[in-house]
Order: C-alpha cells, then sequence, then structure tokens
C-alpha cells in the first residue's frame, strides 16, 4: 500500500526524483565506456560534473533529506554504472579483456576470470557511486544547515 501522499518519503523526494537524478548522469557512463568522450575535455567535464551539480542543487531545494537522497542516487548511479560496464565489457574491451595478475595468473580457466573481473567491476561501481552519493549528500545537507541558519526556508517544497 502506498503512503498517503503528504508523507514525507524517507528518501526526501518521491523515487521518481531519485530517478530522475540517476538518469542525468546515464549519459557519461555511456560515453566513457564506448570511448566517445576524451578524459579531460571540456565535455568529459560537462558530462561528469553537470548531474552531481545538479544533484545537489535539486538535494538543496527539493528534499526534507538531502543526504538520504543523494545516497539512494548515488547507490542507483553506482548500480547504472555497474550495468553499463557489463553491458559494454565486449566494446569496451575489444577482444582484449583484462586478466588476472601475478599468484593468480593463469589459475582458472577465462570464462571464470571474466565473471570474478565483471563481479568485482560491479562491486567496485556500486561502492564508487554510494561514496559519490554520501560526499554530494554531505555537500547538500552542509548547504542546507548554512542556508537555514541564515533564515532561509528549504527545501522550497
Amino acid at each position: 500500500m502506498a503512503p498517503p501522499p503528504h508523507a514525507p518519503s524517507k528518501l526526501g523526494v518521491p523515487l521518481a526524483a531519485v530517478v530522475a537524478l540517476v538518469a542525468l548522469a546515464l549519459p557519461r557512463v555511456i560515453a566513457h565506456d564506448l570511448s566517445a568522450v576524451a578524459p579531460g575535455s571540456p565535455a568529459n567535464s560537462v558530462l561528469s560534473l553537470g548531474p552531481l551539480v545538479v544533484w545537489v542543487v535539486v538535494a538543496v531545494l527539493a528534499s526534507r533529506r538531502a543526504f538520504s537522497t543523494l545516497v539512494a542516487t548515488g547507490v542507483g548511479y553506482g548500480l547504472v554504472v555497474g550495468t553499463v560496464h557489463n553491458l559494454a565489457w565486449s566494446t569496451t574491451w575489444a577482444g582484449s579483456p583484462p586478466r588476472l595478475a601475478g599468484s593468480l595468473a593463469g589459475a582458472w580457466s577465462p570464462a571464470t576470470e571474466e565473471i570474478l573481473l565483471r563481479g568485482a567491476s560491479g562491486l567496485s561501481s556500486l561502492a564508487t557511486g554510494a561514496v559519490i552519493g554520501i560526499v554530494a549528500g554531505a555537500i547538500a545537507w552542509a548547504i542546507q544547515e548554512v542556508a537555514r541558519r541564515n533564515g532561509a526556508h528549504l527545501p522550497l517544497r
């Protein structure tokens, strides 16, 4: 059963808003995995930083729980990154996939290595997304607190 429309969300905003914030970062993930944008280029900077700025602005202005909003957004982003990385695996590695090295080199079949590396990539993506969400959430929360102490009425909705 859905909560009444007036009940505050545990995320601070509707789930659809979190999904929309995650979707803002999807072009960067795809562009990165397909090498469509050069690292360090202005386009890469816009694709990388633009969504994070929007995340913080939206959380500051519209969320009753800015930190929770952006942690959830970061986790969602991590899931998207991991999924896209795995979907683009063959294209990204173009016939030369990563392999285990050191004492693990040759310990398993190439198929097993790929499963392990894809799993590690997914977990790494999820952890990275969560950390990005935590940092962005802390920034948004701090901005809200400073603004409130200076008389602002946030969130605006």
